[in-house]
This record gives C-alpha cells, structure tokens and sequence, in this order.
C-alpha cells in the first residue's frame, strides 16, 4: 500500500493532480484544499496518500495533512458517503470548519458540498457528533454541543441573525469562557457579534 509520495507535482485538474516521482507519474485524487496547498509550493511536495484498492482500479487519494486525511478515513465510514463525497465536504469545510459544524450540529454547512443533501447532513451528524472531539483539527476546540444553556441560546440568536452556526459556536464559547457561565445571555450576544464583526 502507498502511504505517502514524495516528488513534483507535474499538473493540477479540478479534481487531481499528478505527482512525479523519480519519473513515474501518480495520478492523486484530493480536495480542492490539498490541490491548492500544492499549487502554492514548489519543489518536491510531500503528500499523503489513503489507497483504495478494487477489483478494476487502484485508487489513490491524497492530502496535505494529516488531520484532512484522517477526516477522510472517518468519512468514509458513514453510510452513503463515498469517497468523491469525502473529498467534497473536505473541499467545503477544513477540519476544524467540520468540527465546529458537528458541534453546533449546523447541516447547513454540511450542505453546501456537492452531493450532500439534508439526510445525508443528519446522518453525518448523528452519526459524527461523538467521534469528531477525538479526531485531529488544530485547534483546542472542546466538543460539546450546545444542547441547552447558554451557549444555545447564543448561537441560536446569532444564527438568525444571518451567521452560520459553525462560525458562531466557536466565538460563543470564547465570549462564555472570557465571562464566565453565570454571565447574561445579552452580554453574550452582544460581545459574540462584535468578535464575529471584526472577522
């Protein structure tokens, strides 16, 4: 199994690219995200690689970190998302985006990648929200839904205010820790809008 190339990236598509190594030419699948992190660089590029192997074809899928490729793994295991789809939602949300929007439980977010309708966004959801607080995203981000308190009430206020729940989660919790859990749901609110307004 290939687990990682080492070599030149010889050309990007929409959807892959092709990696040089020693002159043998490996065509890699990846998000929009990876294929952008190897257009930047020059040189010799590290990419790691998840291999599918099936009957008719060897299939390999590259990335750029190993947070994004372990979010893929974890993808994959939920029912109805294949790896086109994976790489989708990668395109869409960093691991850190799908990590907010699994604890703000915001399928909107979750949507907006190709081939992810409603169901299949409450199905990653649900079947997501206890794996994501262990899985890799660069940040220190604890995972706790907001089921109810004050941290609900925030991001439901600022989410019909126009702000996404996954942007909105991560700031309310910032605000509730700097004030402290006893503070006004107002105050909450209305230092949540003006962290949300200097973004």
């Amino acid at each position: 199994m290939i687990a990682m190339l080492l070599g030149r990236v010889e050309a990007l598509e929409a959807a892959s690219c092709i990696v040089d190594v020693n002159g043998v030419g490996y065509l890699v699948q990846a998000s929009t995200r990876t294929l952008s992190a190897l257009s930047a660089a020059s040189g010799n590029q590290r990419v790691l690689i998840e291999t599918q192997v099936r009957e008719d074809a060897i299939t390999l899928y590259g990335f750029s970190d190993g947070a994004e490729r372990e979010w893929f793994r974890l993808l994959l295991t939920v029912q109805g998302v294949g790896a086109k789809v994976a790489l989708n939602i990668l395109s869409a949300l960093s691991p850190t985006d799908l990590i907010n929007a699994i604890a703000a439980g915001d399928k909107a977010s979750l949507t907006r990648a190709p081939g992810v309708g409603a169901k299949l966004a409450i199905r990653l959801l649900s079947e997501l929200r206890d794996k994501a607080g262990a899985m890799p995203s660069g940040t220190s981000l604890a995972i706790a839904p907001p089921a109810a308190g004050p941290e609900a009430d925030a991001v439901s206020a600022l989410a019909s205010l126009g702000y996404r729940r996954a942007e909105a989660y991560p700031v309310v919790m910032r605000v509730l820790e700097r004030l402290g859990e006893d503070a006004a749901i107002g105050q909450v609110i209305r230092e949540s809008l003006q962290e949300l307004a200097v973004k």
